[in-house]
Formats: structure tokens, C-alpha cells, sequence
């Protein structure tokens, strides 16, 4: 088992924590995913033999969780919708 631990931009409720462990848990290698809300971390454990940073890193982008320090206010939109689906779901 690996696991990466990824800082994020606009994560701010639990909303946003349920939308990004459902979306992650999609990716089949995934077994386990938790979300600090408190600091922005999300530390993902996977199987596998390759490295799959770079996909979690584009499926939080995608969902508008961008890693620290690289989002724009497209992703900050974005974010806001994922985070009322995840309130809702």
C-alpha cells in the first residue's frame, strides 16, 4: 500500500470532504481516503505499483480543489458547486 497526502485550496466544510472522498474512491486503486477540512489535507492510501499523484492531483483540480497554491477563481466556482452537492448527497 502507498499512500500521498495532497494540501489543497478551498476546502472548506465537510460537504467538501464527502465530495472529494466519493470522487476519489471512484479511482480503482483507492482504498482508503481521509479529509482534514481543518488543514486542507487529504491523505489518500492506493495499491499499485505506479505512483498515482499526478491523477489524484488532476481529479481535485477537475472538482475544484486545486493543490495549494496553484488554483484560480474558475476552481474557486467550482469548488463552491462540489461542495453544495456534497451537502446535499
Amino acid at each position: 500500500m502507498k499512500t500521498e497526502t495532497i494540501i489543497v485550496d478551498n476546502l472548506k466544510c465537510h460537504g467538501c470532504a464527502k465530495t472529494i472522498s466519493r470522487e476519489l474512491a471512484w479511482i480503482g486503486e483507492v482504498i482508503n481516503v481521509d479529509v482534514n477540512v481543518d488543514d486542507s489535507s487529504i491523505k489518500i492510501d492506493y495499491a499499485g505499483k505506479n505512483k498515482m499523484r499526478e491523477l489524484f492531483v488532476e481529479k481535485l483540480r477537475k472538482l475544484g480543489y486545486p493543490e495549494e497554491g496553484t488554483g484560480n477563481m474558475n476552481q474557486k466556482v467550482k469548488s463552491y458547486v462540489s461542495c453544495a452537492i456534497g451537502r446535499i448527497k
